[in-house]
């Protein structure tokens, strides 16, 4: 069992650590399959070589040969540590920049097995999001870090160190690109082909930004969305025996049994592998499991009669739960599902982020393999039949949505019935959980903020959730109803946070604020940490999917209808901006959650360390990396986020925004163009 110390001494080569090949106790990454001509194959481990001394390529270039042969990619599995990966305290590092080590101790975060979903191929989650390509970059980034002066930046290219540089103390300690790919050639198709060279990653989200916290995040957007879609649709906060069924327990959509349950209602999740089905049962996030689809309906009636909180675990395919949720309504006329959504991969559909009802999980595994084509039309079938029963259950009564991981994307491009009747290019027949259900919450600058305690102690997170509370509880006393009720709402989950035991990995806490509530959080953190009542620094951060980070016009900028949707100005200034305002680390990344080629988002880390630079970087980078967005969406139109900046500009007077004028009056348009 290797040391900290050990792990941050740089690739291990004298002698080389024995190579032990894949951990059969931990899940895996599907295998992909970059379909590689002879040269490509060739440059791909020429590449992977580079990494290493001409005097061990006899030894590795076999080994590397064949994990590109069998799995797609070249992981590098021999410099995969021995050591349990975890978040250890801050202390623990060792390092010349406690900024530096704050960084560590999210990268290890990220790759705890408790956390990732595939940990060996350094999967995070949404089974294709990558923290690095390979070990042997690990190992590098991990060693730069802890040689790492307060005027140096670390340079990250998709997963791969380019090195240190000097820069100024007031710089970011490192800045991230992942899949950075000249537009007219970012296909899916492509991307597979770099990957397997070893040139370009896919970071998701947060895994490449180092940034997850585990599934508590999407816990709490989920509640907030299963809160508001009971709102808006069933007119009413009280979910009890309401049913809501969906599919994925993987990465991030392992979350919503545990939402479903905190909001109240019955929770029916389809999950067709049987590991994060069994990891989230004994997590206590499911309830109950069951792979008899009658059983299942028999458990969901009982729930919905008595109204008691579930969530249950169908060990099954999604499409199979929707057509017998179907039958049932067809023979009986009792519909027994009341809202609807779907959390399966489909940023990534036919490498094994979608499975089609007709194969079993093993043979579906198979055929992605020995025959892509096939597969392909396959998961387009299957995502028709699926759109088909949704669609018939919608008409029953069922209110569905989609929750922005390219579903009603995908199954537009299969051929299914998904289009909205004079609706635009990002409108579909069921809305976005962005442009609908959370009520336009980015144009009034809500989003996910949430932070780690460095310390691993409990007590600190606990005191954090405490002064996070008490802000929101005093900025809430003068706010409009609106706005009261999403601080309302996160007040309630903060308050209760604790006791639902959602940490997994680091000791962390998100919630959604504005800007004021970010701000007021963060100085009030850095406040304690100053005075004690804190251990040890905290890092702040944000999921990408908020009000600047993102530009996607299938989920985060859905709602921009000036014809900008399309454009990723936002996310590249918020990623600009951030860096040159205090932020530790900036994150820039193609693809994430639609997937590659549909997608820009960045992200961050801040480290508070109680000083007075650190509240000074949080004032003016957390102020920015709101009023950037809420900026845009004025812009384009959007009248929330017009009282937003208005407002936030009468509060700051440095603060100038363009702001839009509308056309009164239509017929001028039409005078003009019919002239």
């Amino acid at each position: 069992m290797s040391s900290l110390k050990e792990l941050c001494s740089g690739l291990p080569l004298d002698p080389l650590p024995s190579n032990r090949g894949r951990d059969p106790d931990v899940p895996h990454a599907p295998i992909r399959t970059p379909n590689l001509t002879a040269d490509e194959e060739r440059l791909a481990l020429r590449n992977a070589l580079r990494y290493f001394p001409p005097a061990h390529h006899a030894t590795l270039a076999p080994e590397f040969a064949q994990e590109l042969r069998q799995y797609g990619h070249i992981y590098m599995y021999r410099f995969c540590p021995t050591m349990r990966m975890r978040a250890h305290p801050i202390d623990q590092y060792p390092c010349r920049s406690r900024q530096a080590a704050s960084i560590m101790l999210m990268i290890m975060n990220n790759l705890d097995p408790a956390v990732a979903q595939f940990p060996q191929e350094l999967v995070t989650y949404g089974g294709n999001g990558q923290v690095f390509s390979n070990w042997a970059q690990f190992r590098l980034v991990m060693h730069y870090l802890s040689e790492m002066t307060e005027e140096q930046t670390l340079v990250m290219y998709s997963g791969h160190p380019m090195g240190l540089f000097p820069s100024l103390p007031s710089s970011p300690r490192a800045i991230i690109t992942n899949g950075m790919v000249i537009p007219n050639y970012s296909s899916k198709e492509q991307y597979e082909k770099m990957f397997a060279l070893g040139v370009s990653m896919y970071g998701q989200m947060t895994a490449g930004s180092y940034c997850y916290i585990g599934p508590q995040g999407i816990v709490h957007g989920t509640m907030l969305t299963v809160l508001n879609a009971g709102r808006r649709y069933l007119g009413s906060s009280d979910l009890r025996g309401r049913v809501f069924v969906t599919s994925g327990l993987g990465g991030m959509s392992g979350a919503q049994a545990k939402a479903a349950v905190i909001a109240g209602c019955i929770g029916v999740i389809a999950e067709v592998d049987e590991a994060p089905l069994r990891k989230r049962h004994e997590q206590g996030w499911l309830m109950e499991v069951t792979s008899n689809i009658e059983h299942c309906i028999k458990c969901i009636r009982e729930a919905k009669n008595s109204k008691t909180a579930l969530s249950l675990g169908y060990h099954g395919n999604i499409v199979d739960l929707w057509e017998r949720l179907l039958l049932e309504y067809e023979k009986t006329g009792e519909l027994l599902v009341h809202l609807g959504s779907d959390q399966t991969s489909l940023h990534n559909p036919f490498n094994g982020g979608y499975y089609p009802v007709q194969l079993s999980f093993r043979q579906a595994n198979q055929l992605m393999v020995t025959d892509p084509s096939r597969f392909r039309t396959m998961v387009q079938e299957s995502l028709r039949r699926h759109i088909m029963a949704i669609n018939k259950l919608a008409d029953a009564g069922m209110f569905f949505w989609d929750y922005g991981n390219a579903f009603l994307l995908e199954a537009q491009r299969a051929g299914a019935d998904v289009q909205k009747v004079g609706g635009g290019a990002t409108e579909f027949r069921y809305p976005s959980y962005v442009q609908h259900i959370m009520g336009d919450i980015f144009s009034l600058g809500f989003g996910p903020f949430r932070w780690v305690c460095t310390s691993g102690d409990p007590q600190d997170l606990a005191e954090t959730d405490n002064i996070a509370a008490t802000v929101l509880e005093e900025i809430s006393a003068n706010v409009s109803d609106r706005i009261g009720q999403q601080y309302n709402d996160n007040i309630r989950w903060i308050r209760e946070a604790g006791k639902h035991k959602m940490v997994v990995g680091s000791q962390a806490r998100i919630l959604y604020s504005d800007q004021k509530g970010r701000v007021c959080i963060a100085l009030a953190i850095n406040q304690a940490i100053a005075d004690g009542r804190v251990s040890a620094p905290v890092v702040i951060s944000r999921d990408h999917h908020d009000v600047s980070g993102t530009d996607s016009p299938f989920r985060e900028t859905s709602n921009v209808y000036d014809g900008s949707a399309f454009c990723a100005d936002m996310a590249v200034q918020n990623f600009v901006g951030d860096a040159f305002r205090g932020a530790t680390w900036v994150a820039l990344h193609n693809g994430g959650g639609v997937g590659w080629g549909e997608v820009m988002n960045g992200g961050f880390g801040l480290l508070l360390d109680g000083s007075e630079e650190a509240a000074k970087r949080a004032r003016l980078m957390l102020n920015w990396d709101v009023s950037n967005g809420v900026a845009r969406r004025c812009w384009s139109g959007n009248s929330n986020a017009y009282d937003t900046i208005q407002r936030t500009m009468e509060e700051n007077r440095q603060l100038r925004v363009t702001m839009p004028f509308p056309v009164q009056d239509e017929h001028v348009l039409d005078r003009a163009l019919q002239g």
